[in-house]
C-alpha cells in the first residue's frame, strides 16, 4: 500500500467520527440553550402565552361561537352579554370571534412577510459574508439604499404601484425587511468566516457549499433565530399599520388592523372596539420581544461563556 492510498484509507475512517463528534457537539450546545432560555421566566412566560394564541387563533374555525362574517343589525354595538361576550361590531358580528378570526389573519400575515425576508436575507447574507468581493459589494450597497427608507413608507409605495391586499402588502413588506436579515446574518458570516475550522476545510479543498452547510450555516442560525422573532414583532405592527390604512385585509376578512380601523368609526358610541384589538397585539407584540430577548440572552457568547 502506498503513502496516498494510507492516507486516504485515514480520511475515509475518520470522517465518520468527525461527523459523530459534530452532531454530539452540537446536540450539548442544543441542550444548554435550552437550559438557559428555561433559567429566563419572562422568556418561558412570553413562549406560553405566544404558543396560547397561536393555538387559540388556529382554531378560530372549530371554537368561535359566530363566523366571522355573521351579521345582525338588530344587535349592532351592543356590550358584553352572556351570547356575545366581547359585544358585537357595528354590524352586529361577534367581537369574540372576529378578534380570533383576525389574530388567525394578523399572525399569518406576519408569518409571511417573516418568511419571505428569510428565504431571501438568509441566502444573500451568507453568500456576501463568505465570499465576500465584488459581491458582498453589490449586496452591502442595495441594502443601504433599501434601509435609507423606512419600511412602512417604502412597503406603501409599492402597494401604491401593484394594488392593495393582504398578501401584496406581507410580501412587499417581507421585500423591505430583507436588509436586515441580510445585515444579521452577513456580520455573523463574516466573524464565522475567520474562524480557524474554516480555514483549515478550505486549506483542504473542502468545497464551498459543503463548507457553507455543514460549518457556517449552523453557526450563524442562532443569530439568525433572533433577528427572526424581532421581525415578527416589527411585521405584526406594520400589518396592523397597514390595515389600519385600508391598504391590507380588505373586507369582509377580519384582522386585527382592519378591527381597529372599523373601531376608530364608533370610537364615540362604543370605544371598547378598539380596546380588545388593541391588547391582542400589545400582547403578541410583548411575547414576540420576550422570546427574541430570551434566545439572545441563551445564545450570547457571553452567556456561553459563563
Amino acid at each position: 500500500m502506498t503513502q496516498s492510498d494510507s492516507v486516504d484509507l485515514r480520511k475515509t475512517v475518520t470522517t465518520p467520527v468527525a461527523d459523530g463528534a459534530d452532531l454530539a457537539e452540537h446536540v450539548s450546545r442544543g441542550r444548554a440553550t435550552l437550559r438557559r432560555f428555561r433559567a429566563n421566566k419572562s422568556a418561558v412566560v412570553g413562549c406560553a402565552l405566544l404558543l396560547l394564541i397561536i393555538i387559540v387563533t388556529a382554531a378560530a374555525p372549530l371554537i368561535a361561537p359566530y363566523g366571522p362574517a355573521e351579521v345582525d343589525i338588530s344587535d349592532r354595538l351592543s356590550g358584553p352579554t352572556p351570547e356575545h361576550w366581547l359585544g358585537t361590531d357595528t354590524l352586529g358580528r361577534d367581537t369574540l370571534t372576529r378578534l380570533m378570526h383576525g389574530g388567525r389573519v394578523s399572525l399569518a400575515a406576519a408569518g409571511l412577510a417573516v418568511l419571505i425576508a428569510t428565504l431571501i436575507g438568509l441566502p444573500l447574507g451568507l453568500a456576501g459574508g463568505y465570499f465576500g468581493g465584488i459581491v458582498d459589494w453589490l449586496l452591502d450597497r442595495a441594502a443601504d439604499v433599501l434601509m435609507s427608507f423606512p419600511a412602512i413608507v417604502l412597503t406603501i409605495a409599492i402597494i401604491a404601484a401593484v394594488g392593495p391586499g393582504l398578501t401584496t402588502a406581507m410580501v412587499s413588506l417581507g421585500i423591505v425587511y430583507a436588509p436586515r436579515m441580510y445585515r444579521v446574518v452577513r456580520g455573523s458570516t463574516l466573524e464565522v468566516r475567520r474562524e480557524v475550522y474554516i480555514e483549515a476545510s478550505t486549506s483542504i479543498g473542502t468545497p464551498h457549499l459543503m463548507i457553507l452547510r455543514r460549518r457556517v450555516l449552523p453557526n450563524i442560525l442562532p443569530a439568525a433565530l433572533v433577528q427572526l422573532s424581532f421581525l415578527l414583532a416589527s411585521a405584526l405592527l406594520a400589518e396592523v399599520t397597514i390595515s389600519l390604512l385600508g391598504l391590507g385585509a380588505l373586507p369582509p376578512t377580519a384582522s386585527w388592523g382592519s378591527m381597529l380601523g372599523q373601531a376608530f368609526q364608533e370610537m364615540r358610541s362604543q370605544p371598547s372596539l378598539a380596546v380588545y384589538p388593541g391588547i391582542a397585539i400589545a400582547i403578541a407584540t410583548l411575547c414576540f420581544n420576550l422570546v427574541g430577548d430570551g434566545l439572545r440572552d441563551a445564545f450570547g457568547r457571553e452567556t456561553r461563556k459563563a
